[in-house]
């Protein structure tokens, strides 16, 4: 092995063991690491990092990749560790807690994934039917999240709306639309300076199957994707 790839293999590696330094039970006993969004988000910055090493590196390229490796690593785990204490804080202003699954009974739910952490409101607390005018319990829960969110400024927030399959599909993707705006527009009007985005994907992304009252219920919603970087905003219709 070269002194580049002994050096880069010692970096990643130390990135492993920083990462794993805390886990927590769950409630079947099994062990979830506390950082895990932290340590992957090092170990991604490091490899890009010293792929950056490599290509500047010049004619000590073994040292470029190395430093470069070691500022990714934090980079990375800069953001991972921002992507916890966020889902942390927004779980903790709605009064939950963040969930491992998106699909639950509770009406509001925090989860956190690779590259964004979602808040999902139901619509039957958010909105009458057939309806884009938030209901008292919405509004609040809006203000509360938008209160959590003016700690994180830099977040890039995309509301996104959906619906049931009942009734046709473009008078539920204006819904659907609707709904995402009002939410976005709530947001803004109560201060919030982050860049704000709203789409409707009217009945194109169900949760569950369609196929129940209960299941309907759950596909019928109001998103709010909450992303760390540009390159990591998608369009979640598609």
């Amino acid at each position: 092995m070269t002194f580049q790839t002994k050096s880069l293999s010692l970096v990643l590696a130390a990135v492993l063991i920083g990462g794993c330094a805390s886990t927590q039970p769950n409630a079947d006993g099994t062990q979830t690491d506390e950082y895990d969004k932290t340590k992957k988000g090092a170990l991604i910055g490091a490899a890009v990092g010293a792929v950056g090493g490599l290509l500047l590196g010049g004619k000590n390229k073994g040292q470029g990749a190395l430093i470069g490796a070691a500022v990714g690593a934090a980079a990375g785990g800069g953001i991972g560790y921002a992507m916890d204490q966020q889902a942390k804080d927004v779980a903790k202003s709605l009064n939950t807690t963040v969930s491992q699954s998106d699909v639950g009974a509770e009406n509001i739910i925090v989860t956190q994934h690779e590259k964004f952490v979602k808040v999902t409101f139901k619509s039957a607390m958010m909105f009458p039917t057939n309806s884009d005018n938030p209901t008292p319990m919405a509004l609040t829960k809006i203000d509360q999240l938008t209160t959590a969110l003016k700690k994180y400024p830099s977040s890039i927030v995309q509301v996104v709306g959906h619906t049931d399959p009942r009734g046709s599909y473009d008078y539920n993707l204006q819904l659907s639309e609707r709904r995402a705006r009002t939410v976005a527009t709530a947001m803004v009007n109560q201060g919030l300076s982050n860049a704000v985005y709203a789409r409707g994907c009217s009945f194109d992304k169900p949760l569950v199957p369609n196929n129940s009252e209960a299941n309907m219920a759950q596909n019928r919603r109001v998103e709010i994707f909450l992303y760390q970087t540009q390159e990591n905003v998608v369009d979640q219709c598609l």
